[in-house]
């Protein structure tokens, strides 16, 4: 077969996901103007208004409708923006601004830089930016042990979910996933003021997570100790308060050989969370292994997704 007879367009997906990729290695996040953070500030205001004193059943279902009220103008206009002549640049724009593997791996190694030069309180400060957690009193290992599930977890929310729904619904699934994942990282907290309002938020995130979350751990146990990965996802992930956060926490802990989870200060609350993971406690080094984790994997799913879509390509040809 001439390559010359080639169906081109399967090869655009994999293009534009390149290209996406490109410019958020090239330019980060916008350092003004984001539009997620655009939308968390919306999210907030709206937040204030429909989370009020009231029965459980009404303020589900006030979470239902503020849900709906933010996320479904945004992905109708999306859809009808990257059906417009030369909509694929606005396809390429919305997977840019859905996925932040840049701005995890600054994050991640800013604290990784004030760890090594030993500044806690810079460290500290660093990890409070990607952490829900209390910092203002971690040690070192804390510290550590937190940036590696944050890089872990994030590498599911804002790169690798944001790819599958892409491939999935183009420019507009990613923008769907990352909407959704935001308002459950605002909204999806078992607290007095969000069990009930966030109960939607933090369901539909799990939905849309559910593929994401398995494929991302996979991704990590193949670009890591494989072995080890496999098992600690088998033993540990049905531990884990998270259905989704299980399976990529323990793979990538176990494909990292570091443990992770134990108690952990929230809300000025002490927790106890399962351990994840086999070997020694987190320790500056794994923060860089982490990264590297994360970036191995993101090569992995371009070449799959490469390769998948040149040969559904040849079979249709």
């Amino acid at each position: 077969m001439s390559l010359t007879h080639y169906p081109t367009t399967y090869l655009v997906t994999p293009a534009l996901l390149i290209a996406a990729l490109w410019l958020d290695r090239l330019l980060g996040e916008p350092r003004q103007w984001h539009p997620l953070a655009g939308f968390g500030n919306l999210a907030h205001w709206l937040e204030k208004r429909m989370n009020r004193d009231q029965p459980p059943w009404l303020a589900r279902l006030s979470g239902v409708l503020g849900w709906l009220l933010l996320l479904l103008p945004l992905i109708a206009i999306a859809y009808w923006i990257t059906h417009l002549p030369y909509g694929w640049i606005a396809d390429i724009l919305l997977l840019y601004f859905a996925v932040g593997a840049r701005s995890l791996n600054e994050h991640a190694m800013r604290i990784y830089h004030a760890l090594h030069a030993g500044d806690l309180s810079q460290a500290r400060h660093a990890v409070s930016m990607i952490v829900s957690r209390d910092t203002q009193d971690l040690n070192q290992t804390e510290i550590a042990t937190a940036t590696v599930e944050s890089v872990l977890e994030n590498g599911n929310d804002a790169i690798f979910g944001a790819i599958f729904w892409f491939v999935l619904l183009g420019g507009t699934g990613a923008l769907m996933f990352r909407l959704a994942n935001t308002l459950d990282a605002m909204w999806g907290y078992r607290t007095p003021r969000f069990l009930y309002f966030g109960w939607a938020a933090a369901r539909l995130d799990d939905m849309l997570n559910l593929i994401p979350a398995r494929l991302t751990a996979l991704s990590y146990a193949l670009c890591g100790h494989t072995r080890t990965a496999l098992h600690c996802w088998k033993t540990q992930a049905p531990t884990w308060y998270s259905p989704n956060a299980g399976p990529v926490m323990a793979a990538g802990a176990g494909a990292l050989q570091v443990t992770l989870g134990g108690v952990a200060p929230y809300h000025g609350q002490i927790k106890s969370r399962p351990t994840l993971g086999i070997g020694p406690d987190a320790n500056t080094q794994h923060i860089q292994a982490a990264v590297a984790l994360v970036q191995r994997s993101i090569w992995l799913w371009v070449g799959v997704l490469a390769l998948a879509f040149v040969m559904t390509g040849f079979m249709h040809a």
